[in-house]
């Protein structure tokens, strides 16, 4: 599933994806996708070619939350959770670090992975 979103997402030349495994912290998720878009048009156009593959496999969301403002869409598929947004709400919100630094905090054993190339995540059943 992880490797079907991000080449959904590097089809629609969004910038900076990473994929983060958060299976020993929460159980909502196991991975949040988080990637950025250089406008709102391109922020809706990567979310609709993510539920574009994604349906293509079978897969359809459980939620979709953002859609009309596309400053940070995010595409709920229970076991991956994506996050698209634009530059500026990356930066503010830095999902990244406050997924590793809070969780690090209450358990220095567990960190959040967070994967430089996002096609080495592993894949999602």
């Amino acid at each position: 599933m992880c490797k079907t979103v991000i080449a959904s997402m590097e089809d629609a030349k969004a910038i900076d994806i990473k994929s983060l495994d958060v299976r020993n912290l929460t159980d909502i998720t196991d991975y949040m996708i988080v990637a950025t878009g250089t406008s709102d048009r391109h922020v809706k156009t990567i979310s609709d070619r993510v539920l574009e593959f994604m349906t293509k496999q079978g897969w359809k969301p459980l939620g979709l939350e953002g859609d009309n403002a596309r400053e940070w869409i995010l595409v709920d598929y229970v076991d991956v959770v994506v996050h698209i947004m634009r530059e500026q709400t990356r930066k503010h919100y830095d999902l990244e670090s406050l997924w590793n630094e809070t969780f690090s905090e209450l358990n220095e054993e567990v960190v959040v992975e967070v994967f430089e190339n996002a096609a080495d995540a592993p894949p999602v059943a």
